[in-house]
């Protein structure tokens, strides 16, 4: 009973927490259309008291068929307190238009994050960079994860293109 109470407090704080965060993901005055969405599974680890730096391994695909697959890194700054396993996260990816070339989702992304597991738990992290920092990408459903965690911070993502 309490560890549900503890879970659904945690995940009520994430999720507070991410509804700011779902507004920062597209630059003001922009004008976006979405072209996929990108998977990444997420190495666990422990997170250590002002942050922590998971290695990604992640898929693109694209509405209109394209398939690229990605390799980087996520860093998160701020509290990060606990063990996570591997985890998975889910993105839709917005662009300036459709026309993009192969590999524009590589660069550098920051934004806000928010998570709280204990057992089973949630977690959302919006994010802004890639091709002069025109591609943001949305989450499309929260990150799920098993372990006994806490964070609140500023997320930095690398991504590269594989091969």
């Amino acid at each position: 009973m309490l560890r549900s109470t503890l879970t659904l407090r945690l995940a009520s704080l994430a999720v507070g927490v991410s509804a700011a965060v779902f507004g920062i993901a597209l630059p003001a005055g922009a004008a976006h259309v979405e072209i996929g969405v990108l998977t990444c599974k997420v190495a666990g680890g422990p997170g250590f008291v002002f942050g922590s730096s998971k290695d990604l391994d992640c898929k693109f695909e694209g509405i209109n068929g394209t398939k690229e697959g990605y390799h980087g890194a996520i860093t998160k700054f701020g509290i990060d307190l606990g063990f996570t396993g591997s985890s998975y996260m889910v993105w839709t990816v917005f662009a300036p238009s459709q026309d993009i070339p192969s590999g524009a989702l590589a660069g550098n992304y920051g934004g806000v994050s928010a998570e709280a597991t204990v057992g089973l738990g949630v977690g959302a992290n919006a994010l802004v960079g890639g091709l002069k920092h025109s591609i943001a990408l949305q989450p499309l459903s929260g990150q799920v994860q098993e372990g006994l965690n806490i964070a609140v911070g500023i997320s930095e993502l690398s991504l590269h293109p594989n091969g």
